[in-house]
């Protein structure tokens, strides 16, 4: 988002060079709303901004801002003063845009650096995309199972200053393995002479470098954490990751999933629509309405089986688009509930009897009320309709409204089904229901709709 009700002002004081009035703009405005304001200026107005901050605020405003704006600034400031910013900022969000920048510039700032940011982001770059790993940050506080809580206190007070958190602080032995955790509170509130080993919770919530990271959000969700350790396959303790990054992990997987059940490809990051160019959009959407373009021939060459049907039977065409609409929707529904409880693992692919045993169910009385609805909607208002004499309008009513209900029941089935089939192929249970639900639901509520009706009438 872009703010530019201050750019005037803000190109004032920089051309008046009121440095002292720029320092006060930024320390008395959140970091948030300071990077809104400055991406509205170029990157390099932006820098002449920041430059005039504390090393700590300029790095925090920068964390704020866009994507785009912070690659701009990395390639027009100086290598020794993007390095500088890079030290300063959050270790996750540092490593974040460091793999973001081109190869060179990777090269030319990495031996700037001093070596501890230099190997911090070499470790934290090194673990792949989407594990609990890449998203960790090695930014927190640490305690000697043998040090006493006032101690403990002295030593949290040296530490606060350079740590995100230290409201947990995590216990570790001479080999880092992780033993278990105390609170500020718990420090405060223990006699000085106890030791952190007596206090301490041992029964840690954890994840591990490779776990992935949306299981790891959801820990920090349901155990409402502040923070959730890392471990690696030792069990030794190598980050946290903080409940902010959680919520941009659940954000990020709530878009890949909502774009997927739409058939939308591509790399399913939140917040960049705009940025993104219409032909990558084309690209992401153009393969699946494709592909199902080419299944919904299917469905046209039932109704042409049918033609001659519909042309003794013209009151059957006006309420083909009631059937299709009425699946599609029925069948989306069902394959939204079962995709989101699978996302949570409200459900395993061994509940299968017991979903398919409730959505029939409640396919069942959505059934029994749409047919009423139909049955009432021919019988009263389709009497002018096309069809021969000798079948009487109640026993037409009759049809559609039994197709109407069955075609209700299979589409909530199906619906249910994809998902769970998907998820026993190992497939995205997200990009196979939605794309795939409407083709099959449409093929198969035609000849059930066909079907009952020429069974209904004994044609």
């Amino acid at each position: 988002m872009k703010i530019p009700l201050l750019v005037p002002e803000l190109r004032e004081l920089l051309e008046n060079k009121d440095f002292d009035g720029l320092k006060d703009f930024c320390q008395s405005v959140h970091p948030a709303l300071v990077a809104e304001f400055l991406s509205a200026l170029t990157s390099r107005e932006a820098w002449e901004v920041l430059r005039h901050c504390p090393p700590a605020l300029r790095a925090e405003i920068f964390s704020h801002l866009d994507e785009d704006c912070q690659l701009d600034m990395a390639t027009s400031i100086k290598r020794q003063e993007f390095a500088e910013l890079l030290t300063e900022m959050p270790p996750d969000d540092r490593v974040d845009l460091f793999k973001k920048l081109r190869r060179d510039i990777q090269e030319a700032i990495l031996p700037v650096m001093a070596q501890a940011e230099r190997e911090d982001i070499r470790r934290l770059a090194s673990y792949p995309e989407g594990t609990a790993g890449a998203v960790m940050t090695s930014d927190y506080s640490t305690l000697a199972p043998e040090l006493k809580t006032e101690e403990a206190i002295v030593h949290l007070r040296q530490q606060a200053p350079s740590k995100e958190t230290i409201y947990y602080s995590y216990v570790i032995d001479a080999s880092r393995k992780l033993l278990g955790f105390v609170s500020l509170k718990d420090l405060i509130l223990a006699r000085p002479e106890a030791r952190v080993e007596d206090i301490m919770h041992r029964d840690v919530v954890f994840c591990r470098v490779d776990d992935d990271q949306e299981e790891a959000a959801r820990k920090i969700q349901k155990f409402d954490l502040i923070a959730l350790p890392v471990v690696d396959a030792n069990d030794r303790l190598v980050g946290i990751i903080t409940h902010d990054d959680a919520l941009d992990i659940i954000t990020q997987e709530q878009t890949e999933d909502i774009e997927k059940l739409m058939a939308i490809g591509g790399a399913h990051e939140a917040g960049v629509y705009l940025k993104t160019p219409a032909w990558a959009h084309f690209k992401n959407r153009a393969v699946w309405i494709v592909v199902l373009a080419a299944l919904g021939l299917v469905s046209g060459l039932i109704v042409q089986n049918f033609e001659g049907l519909i042309v003794q039977f013209g009151i059957l065409a006006a309420f083909m688009p009631m059937l299709a609409d009425t699946g599609g929707n029925t069948g989306s529904q069902s394959a939204t509930l079962v995709v989101r409880a699978l996302a949570l693992k409200e459900i395993r692919l061994r509940d299968i009897f017991r979903i398919l045993t409730k959505e029939f169910q409640v396919s069942f009385l959505l059934a029994l009320l749409l047919a009423v609805l139909a049955f009432a909607r021919v019988f009263l208002t389709a009497g002018r309709s096309t069809r021969p004499d000798e079948y009487p309008l109640w026993l037409i009513a009759i049809a559609i409204s039994v197709a109407l209900g069955l075609q209700v029941i299979t589409a909530t089935l199906i619906g249910a089904l994809l998902p769970l089939a998907a998820a026993r192929m190992r497939f995205d249970p997200a990009v196979v229901a939605s794309p795939a639900l409407t083709t099959i639901v449409d093929i198969t509520g035609l000849m059930i709709y066909f079907s009952a009706v020429k069974l209904i009438l004994g044609l």
